[in-house]
């Protein structure tokens, strides 16, 4: 393990952890709300209220498999040092402030682990790497989109069947109110994968500095403060990424909008129960065309689509390449 640092320095790199931490909740806003904005249900300032309650109460419903994941099994928990947590740190805060900007739906989830790849790399190679976590978050990217599309296409055919007798208004009466339940759900997933990355991240910190002991684990205070910080982050909003989500990819009616968060939802939860750190924003989206696709194949601007994918593939290399450099520098620096 890296030697002690003093105190105040301590104290910054886990501040720069939760200033992450709400970054992401403010880059994922969108994730949360987009479908019950764009479908009408919920004003934009009353939908981030109610997204920001459920992600800060999702630790009460999760087990810490994923923060333990992110914290000892992306890279060698021995290697970690604070100048690496600073290096993964500032590549994903770069990365989200850019595409925030530029309104692109990217992951923040895979920022970070870009960024622990990165700097874990520049400071010890490839040895750093734990290539089964690494190789089932790699393969996350991927599955988890597809089992959105997949959940809510067939959730689309299923609640069509079921209610094929009533009148569209009868039905989007009824989705209006199911829709409250729906989002309340995928902001419970939300919380309970996002928050946990930056657990581990303080987690291994605290590791590195002797602080937890033997025993790697996630003490209460960094789960509180770091379900505060993205539930704070999520109040914020990121309209930008709303607009791009909840209406450029495809339309949604409330039926839609339901069936969109159910099946992302139902990703999340059974990717946080196995300590798998997916994207939200790829489930969402996923589950977004899934419901586009189901009403026709049109209806889904698979350019804007398309767009959305570059930028999940380039996240990764993007941000490990910012986060060895800064490393470098650090090491350079100092």
């Amino acid at each position: 393990m890296d030697a002690a640092i003093a105190f105040p320095l301590l104290v910054g790199l886990v501040a720069v952890a939760l200033f992450f931490d709400f970054l992401n909740g403010l880059h994922d806003a969108a994730n949360s709300i987009a479908t019950i904005v764009s479908t009408r249900v919920l004003r934009p300032h009353y939908a981030v209220f109610w997204a920001a309650f459920f992600n800060f109460i999702a630790f009460l419903f999760f087990g810490l498999h994923v923060a333990e994941t992110v914290g000892k099994g992306i890279v060698d928990a021995n290697i970690v040092t604070p100048a690496v947590i600073f290096a993964a740190l500032v590549g994903a805060i770069v990365w989200n402030i850019v595409t925030w900007v530029a309104g692109i739906p990217s992951s923040s989830s895979h920022a970070l682990i870009g960024g622990l790849v990165g700097a874990g790399v520049a400071k010890a190679g490839t040895g750093a790497i734990v290539w089964s976590g690494l190789g089932k978050t790699v393969a996350a990217i991927v599955l988890s989109p597809a089992t959105g599309f997949v959940l809510a296409l067939v959730l689309v055919a299923i609640v069509s069947w079921l209610f094929v007798r009533q009148t569209p208004f009868a039905v989007d009466n009824s989705f209006r109110v199911l829709q409250f339940f729906s989002a309340s759900l995928y902001s419970l997933g939300h919380g309970g994968n996002d928050a946990q990355k930056t657990m581990g991240i303080i987690a291994v910190l605290l590791y590195s500095q002797g602080m937890l002991g033997q025993t790697f684990y996630v003490p209460l205070w960094v789960v509180i403060t770091c379900q505060s910080a993205l539930a704070l982050g999520t109040l914020l909003g990121g309209w930008r990424i709303v607009h791009t989500m909840g209406s450029k990819i495809t339309r949604l009616n409330p039926m839609q909008g339901f069936c969109a968060e159910t099946g992302g939802a139902m990703t999340l939860f059974a990717a946080t129960w196995l300590g798998v750190p997916v994207s939200t924003t790829h489930t969402i989206t996923g589950s977004i065309i899934g419901v586009g696709a189901a009403r026709r194949v049109s209806a889904v601007r698979w350019g804007i689509a398309g767009n959305i994918v570059v930028a999940w593939v380039i996240t990764l290399p993007a941000t490990a390449a910012i986060s060895a450099l800064t490393y470098l520098a650090t090491r350079l620096a100092g």
